[in-house]
């Protein structure tokens, strides 16, 4: 007699009763929406403390703010090549190791020196507000602590970063600062100095001394001789990049285009520039700032990651761009934005820039 245990043996042998489950539990699988749309501007936070900023899944640049580092830095700072535009340190002093890519410091704040590795002063990430993929922009909003040397806050600052891509594979890196008192302190004096708040270490190759760079500003100028200390609606500096693969390498010109914003106060900035490889918009090259409980100070950047050399008229156009968007504000979200405790926007009421963010 044929049996039905035999029968059964001789699908499985056959592989039928693979097909037979496969029919059964086929209403049973999920299909993804087809609907949906990756963006194309993503952050990617990582252990050890840092944040990918990704365009199209490719890294543009990345911040770190682990507690073994004095103070938080956006390292690598990528150009359309995918070769980093900026460097670790100086390529020829040691006493410039806190040259950290793309950070922010100041040698004198109250006093202290927020500025050099040998002051025991920090700047920590307290937390983060907001990690906002999108198609047009990724955006990072975040508090730091700027802390003396026995822990105590000093002063607080909003940072909200946001990668904009770019025709031909460059992006833009938008940085808001919001510098404020801490809760119980009355005022904080940034004092004159040429070191701060924004600083850039462009790479060796870069560089007009160490590799084959050029400075040039909006007015026209080139060079560290015409444009150091003097004032500029942005600043440029371009020049070789050694693409390397596996079995080959090649050179291409890239830059990195510093815009400061004609809200800032002090505009157009004055420049500290060295031909060595460093750059920065000197906002108290001349002057102490005074920022009190009851008045913030925003200050609104751009880094603009391009290709070829410095090209006027491009940097005219991304300065109008720039100039024109909207600031952002940090607040609570509201009932129908769930899942967030923070959420960050683009207003259009530029007066309320710098407030407090609504901490929980």
């Amino acid at each position: 007699m044929f049996l039905f245990g035999d029968l059964l043996s001789g699908w499985c042998s056959r592989g039928y009763w693979t097909v037979i489950l496969g029919i059964v539990l086929l209403p049973m699988i999920v299909v993804a929406d087809e609907k949906f749309v990756a963006d194309r501007c993503e952050l990617l936070p990582l252990p050890r403390q840092q944040v990918s900023f990704l365009v199209d899944g490719v890294e543009k640049t990345r911040w770190h703010f682990g507690e073994d580092v004095p103070r938080p830095f956006f390292y690598p700072f990528n150009g359309p090549s995918g070769v980093s535009l900026t460097r670790m340190g100086h390529p020829g002093a040691q006493n410039h190791d806190h040259h950290r890519s793309v950070w922010f410091a100041h040698h004198k704040l109250n006093g202290i020196d927020f500025w050099a590795d040998t002051s025991k002063a920090r700047i920590r990430q307290k937390d983060w507000y907001r990690y906002k993929d999108g198609n047009a922009e990724a955006v990072m909003a975040s508090v730091l602590g700027w802390y003396d040397e026995d822990g105590v806050e000093i002063m607080e600052q909003d940072v909200v970063a946001a990668i904009r891509p770019m025709p031909d594979g460059e992006h833009v890196l938008e940085l808001q600062l919001t510098l404020r008192c801490p809760e119980g302190r009355e005022q904080v004096v940034l004092h004159k100095t040429n070191f701060g708040l924004l600083a850039v270490r462009v790479s060796k190759s870069l560089s007009t001394y160490f590799g084959g760079g050029v400075i040039s500003n909006s007015e026209g100028a080139v060079g560290e001789q015409d444009i150091f200390g003097s004032q500029a609606r942005w600043m440029d500096y371009s020049g070789p990049v050694v693409v390397r693969t596996a079995k080959t390498q090649h050179v291409v010109s890239e830059g990195i285009t510093y815009f400061d914003h004609p809200q800032n106060p002090r505009y157009p900035t004055f420049w500290h520039v060295r031909s060595d490889g460093w750059m920065g918009a000197s906002f108290g090259m001349h002057d102490n700032w005074t920022i009190t409980s009851e008045q913030p100070l925003t200050l609104r950047y751009l880094l603009h990651a391009h290709s070829g050399m410095y090209n006027a008229q491009t940097a005219a156009r991304v300065h109008a761009e720039f100039s024109e968007r909207d600031g952002f504000v940090v607040r609570k979200p509201a009932a129908d934005e769930a899942h967030r405790q923070f959420e960050v926007e683009r207003i259009k009421d530029t007066k309320t820039l710098g407030g407090k963010s609504q901490q929980p």
